[in-house]
């Protein structure tokens, strides 16, 4: 009789496995050692296990001591989504982190002005300030103001981890990022922390229907927008669809600027690829949209988010490279306009900064 080898679990995940005991033992010693050989075992583990073992760690997250190193378990798990681990399985977890230690670090911010000085401006997000006077300064008990500080200098190192998520499913940003936005860009606010790249990624607008008026030719359009990470991405992609295709003149942009700006496939490092501007970018009362903003700049007018096109002041250029590596732009023309729909939805503009509706 051939006896069938019995299959060894593969070592990264029976590494998992430990970490996953050791917490729900709530062993501190042995779940320090089982999350240092987790860390020590992400970067060598197969892509096959990282697959596995992503949504495991993530999983892990709402247990783990909440004063211990929470992002970090936090980066090996959006490591393995980087390596192919299913984003929607993971993000629940990751992104309820973050929120929380967004809303934490906020709470510190609030304790720590309320107790000093009005001119006194709030500390640097660095672990190295937390010391017994600090925690005294912020109430509290010594865990709960510790958890706090710790949320206020470790709130960049969730980014990683978030971006993994959000940059690839839309589902993950529909279900979690319109909670997780506001609180982000309120704590961005303070100026004490770099929250550029999470905000950005919270505020990716997904099959949104966006009305564009083009001033100098007066005409109407409709455009079905998703995935775009600024308004330098979305001014490229509206000259595709709309000078490319044939409905305004203008400069058509080149096929490979289209192509770092679509592309399923990550960039893959900075290109040479410049974009000239063809339009300017404008509110329906005339204020300018940046190309540095984003979409979400866009005001929304009776449930569509309206922008108008008119001619460049001043021409302006830029490196074709989008925002996101990992998160590829549409721009899909869903209709012209009608004369009368054109006419009504420029009715709704004012002549604001030089903007007049046509004749």
């Amino acid at each position: 009789m051939i006896f069938k080898r019995k299959r060894e679990t593969p070592v990264f995940e029976a590494t998992v496995s430990e970490l996953e005991g050791a917490v729900a033992a709530r062993d501190v010693d042995r779940t320090s050692r089982a999350f240092a050989a987790v860390m020590n075992g992400v970067q060598s583990a197969s892509d096959a296990e990282r697959v596995v073992s992503g949504p495991r760690l993530a999983a892990l997250l709402p247990a783990f001591p909440p004063i211990g190193p929470r992002p970090m378990l936090a980066t090996a798990a959006g490591f393995c989504v980087e390596r192919g681990a299913d984003p929607v399985a993971c993000a629940e977890p990751i992104l309820g982190s973050v929120h929380q230690d967004l809303l934490d670090a906020l709470e510190f911010a609030r304790r720590w002005t309320a107790t000093g000085a009005a001119e006194e401006e709030l500390p640097e997000p660095d672990e190295k300030i937390i010391d017994d006077a600090l925690l005294a300064r912020i109430d509290g008990d010594v865990y709960e103001a510790t958890r706090l500080a710790l949320a206020w200098c470790s709130v960049d190192e969730w980014q990683p981890p978030a971006l993994a998520v959000l940059c690839r499913s839309a589902e993950v940003r529909r279900r979690h990022a319109a909670a997780i936005l506001p609180t982000c860009r309120d704590l961005a606010a303070l100026e004490r922390h770099d929250l550029k790249c999470l905000a950005y990624a919270l505020a990716v607008l997904d099959d949104e229907p966006l009305v564009v008026l083009h001033r100098p030719t007066g005409t109407g359009y409709e455009v079905r927008i998703g995935g775009i990470g600024d308004n330098f991405q979305l001014h490229t992609l509206l000259a595709h669809v709309l000078v490319g295709g044939g409905y305004v003149p203008g400069t058509t942009p080149s096929a490979q600027s289209v192509r770092l700006a679509t592309d399923p496939e990550p960039a893959q490092g900075r290109s040479q690829t410049i974009v000239t501007g063809a339009f300017e970018l404008l509110a329906p009362d005339g204020r300018r949209i940046w190309n540095e903003g984003l979409p979400d700049d866009i005001p929304v007018v009776e449930g569509r988010r309206l922008l108008v096109l008119d001619e460049p002041t001043y021409q302006r250029s830029w490196n074709a490279d989008r925002f996101f590596p990992h998160l590829p732009g549409t721009a899909e023309l869903a209709r012209v306009l009608t004369a009368e729909e054109t006419r009504i939805w420029f009715a709704r503009t004012s002549p604001g900064d030089g903007i007049c509706q046509p004749s």
